[in-house]
């Protein structure tokens, strides 16, 4: 890591290994989505990265994959090179948006309502396979049998199904548990509760030390704590909390999520401000 950038208690070491790309979305997410349509100077980007631990080498590798994928475009300026948005990333990212800012990580209005998905994909279909699994379960869905998944509540999973271009293969129903259904026994044998729960217990132990805390890099630590959030809640289905243990550690992780994203949110839009070269963003 470059020494100019002072590390925090939660950088790369302390905290889990975050991937590049991960890193880059949040990075994009809280500078780039909500400005207009910028692209960003590779140099910048470097920098910002730079201050969580990830290496020029693996900055630059990551953001010719993301363009492969059609997450980012590139655009030269003279003898520099700039990155921004494709439409396909920047529907991901304001997806994501809604989920950090605006979705509770706890679900205490749950209706009683649970949507199922069935699903049936040629063997040799394993991309594709892999592709559905991940979509459901970033929103909500658990595998309830190998080809059937639930997720609590009315979940319009639509346009993602026609995304992946598997609406042929795939069946939707909405539907309420019978009374002799066992929810909470349900639940337990759908989705590894003591996993998700760990994941929130370790982000609150992290985080809780950086409540007040205006020491370090507001930059860096905003960065890595929306990442790491965003990490967090990815695998969780928000499942209905009258169902879940009383101890259910998601209200207080959130509690400090939202307070260490307030205490940063001014200070790193300063520094990201002074930082970022960007330049608009032409036409596609």
């Amino acid at each position: 890591m470059d020494d100019r950038h002072p590390r925090t208690s939660a950088d790369a070491e302390a905290g889990p290994q975050l991937r590049p790309q991960s890193l880059m979305l949040a990075f994009f997410g809280g500078h780039v989505l909500d400005e207009g349509p910028l692209c960003v100077y590779s140099g910048s980007i470097i920098d910002v990265l730079g201050r969580v631990g990830v290496g020029e080498q693996a900055v630059r590798s990551t953001l010719t994959r993301m363009v492969n994928r059609g997450l980012l475009r590139r655009q030269r300026q003279g003898r520099k090179m700039y990155f921004g948005l494709t439409t396909h990333a920047t529907q991901i990212l304001h997806d994501g948006q809604k989920r950090l800012w605006r979705t509770s990580a706890v679900n205490d209005d749950w209706d009683g309502t649970w949507t199922l998905l069935g699903f049936s994909l040629p063997e040799s279909w394993q991309r594709q396979r892999h592709d559905l699994r991940s979509r459901l379960t970033w929103s909500g869905f658990g595998p309830l049998y190998s080809g059937l998944w639930i997720a609590p509540g009315d979940v319009d999973i639509s346009e993602i199904i026609a995304e992946l271009g598997l609406t042929a293969h795939v069946k939707l129903f909405h539907a309420h548990a019978d009374p002799a259904t066992d929810i909470d026994l349900m639940i337990r044998d759908t989705w590894s509760l003591e996993t998700i729960a760990a994941r929130y217990s370790a982000f609150d132990a992290r985080w809780t030390a950086h409540v007040g805390n205006a020491s370090g890099d507001p930059l860096g630590t905003r960065l890595r704590l929306v990442a790491e959030w965003l990490g967090t809640i990815r695998t969780d289905p928000r499942l209905p909390v009258r169902h879940l243990p009383p101890d259910w550690p998601a209200r207080s992780a959130e509690e400090t999520f939202r307070r260490i994203a307030e205490q940063t949110e001014e200070s790193a839009g300063r520094m990201a401000d002074e930082v970022l070269e960007t330049t608009p963003a032409h036409p596609c």
